[in-house]
Formats: C-alpha cells, sequence, structure tokens
C-alpha cells in the first residue's frame, strides 16, 4: 500500500468513503468543487514588510506578513480562523510534522498555528525571497487545511496505483503553488520571474513538486487572476500537473 505524505500539513486523519480514483480527479467534490473556488478575488492589502538583518525584525517581518495574509484570506474561506505565529527557541531544531532536526530556519503548521524556527540564514539575509516565500508557501496549507482540501486530498484512497497516487500529490502540491500566486497579488508583492520562487528549497525533500514549467504555470495562475477559483489543479488534464 502506498501511503500519502502528510508533509506537516493540518488536514486530520478523516478519511472519504467511496472516492472514486480517475484522471482527473472525480468523486471527490470537496477537491473538484469546493467552495473556497467561488471566492472573489483577494482584496489588495498593504502590506509593507521590512524584514532588516536583526532577530527582531524578522521576526517582526513574518509577524506582519502572516497578518497580512489573516485579512487578505478571511473574505475569501468561510469561519476563517485568524493564524498565529509562534516562535519555536533557537535551540529548538525539531520539526513537528516530521519528527527530523533541522538547522537552519523554516516554518510549518503545528496544530492551528504557524511555528517558525528563525537562524542566521534568514536574518542575515538582505534580501526576503527565501523567508517570504517559507512562509507564504506555508501559509497555502493553512487555506487547504481550513477549507477542507487538504483533509479531502489526505482521504484520498492510499490503494491506487502508485502513478495515480503520485498525480493527486502533485495536484496538491501545485494548488499549493497556486495558492502562494494569489497570496502574493492580494499582498502587491511584484513579481516578474517565478523562477527564483521555485528554487527555494523546503525543509524537507519533496519528491511531489511537478516539472519546473508547470509549477511556474500554476504560480502565475494564480497571481494573474488573484482569486483562488484560479486554482483548481484537482480538474486539470494530466498533463498541466505532470
Amino acid at each position: 500500500m502506498i501511503i500519502r505524505l502528510l508533509a506537516g500539513t493540518a488536514v486530520g486523519l478523516a478519511f472519504l468513503s467511496g472516492t472514486a480514483l480517475a484522471e482527473p480527479v472525480k468523486g471527490a467534490p470537496e477537491l473538484t468543487h469546493n467552495e473556497l473556488y467561488k471566492a472573489a478575488r483577494l482584496p489588495k492589502v498593504a502590506c509593507a514588510l521590512n524584514k532588516g538583518t536583526s532577530s527582531a525584525s524578522t521576526r517582526k517581518y513574518i509577524t506582519e506578513l502572516v497578518g497580512c495574509l489573516n485579512t487578505a484570506w478571511k473574505p475569501a474561506i468561510k469561519d476563517f480562523v485568524p493564524v498565529k505565529v509562534a516562535f519555536k527557541d533557537a535551540d529548538d531544531k525539531e520539526s513537528c510534522s516530521t519528527g527530523m532536526d533541522v538547522s537552519g530556519s523554516f516554518s510549518e503548521i503545528c496544530a492551528t498555528a504557524i511555528r517558525v524556527r528563525v537562524a542566521d540564514d534568514w536574518i542575515k539575509a538582505k534580501q526576503d525571497l527565501t523567508v517570504f516565500t517559507s512562509i507564504v508557501r506555508t501559509w497555502s496549507a493553512v487555506v487547504t487545511g481550513q477549507t477542507g482540501i487538504g483533509q479531502a486530498w489526505w482521504g484520498l484512497e492510499n490503494d491506487a496505483s502508485e502513478p495515480l497516487m503520485n498525480e493527486q500529490n502533485r495536484r496538491y502540491y501545485l494548488q499549493i503553488d497556486c495558492f502562494m500566486g494569489v497570496s502574493a497579488k492580494a499582498l502587491g508583492r511584484k513579481v516578474e520571474d517565478w523562477k527564483p520562487v521555485i528554487q527555494v528549497r523546503e525543509f524537507w525533500k519533496n519528491r511531489y513538486h511537478a516539472k519546473s514549467a508547470n509549477r511556474l504555470y500554476w504560480l502565475e495562475q494564480g497571481y494573474k487572476a488573484g482569486r483562488p477559483g484560479a486554482c483548481n489543479t484537482w480538474t486539470a488534464s494530466s498533463s498541466k500537473v505532470a
């Protein structure tokens, strides 16, 4: 049996019964026809961010960024629950989702909060690309968690063929990418080239990322539209999620 990768997403362990597996996904309306897709374009949020090169300024940057994301996504998510940031102690390197020790900075969902370890790699960086990408990518898991998408993805049958399971996982992570584009648009982030974004590594090795061309496609889809409805990877053709 192939086990679906949780990867730190707060999606719960509830399973859907009778899920029909097909390409694209069928029989899982929480994925293919989620209410989130009907949401309007996210409002533009004035989010003046200055990371600085101190621990205090970097933590302030992250806190303010998450606050801006709370504001931007609240109108789109029914019964939205604002998310808080919890900073790990400097000597606490353990990831709650993987159990691994991580030497550098990272962010992840732990329970209902975004847990962040801030280390010298983020603090000393003069550009904010890595920290912005990490936090906004993690935020996309907030979206999937609060809309039932993550739970429905996790609940897809785990005894499908390996190629089909891999495709389902790619659909999930491409949707994460697309939501990143939506977030960047709402926050007024100017992005002319998404290639540096997909080159920012996650703290765990994600083998379910799609081809670079498709990742760039979905990031741009979300960014151009500025609304979650552009991110329905579950009904896309297999070629768009390869």
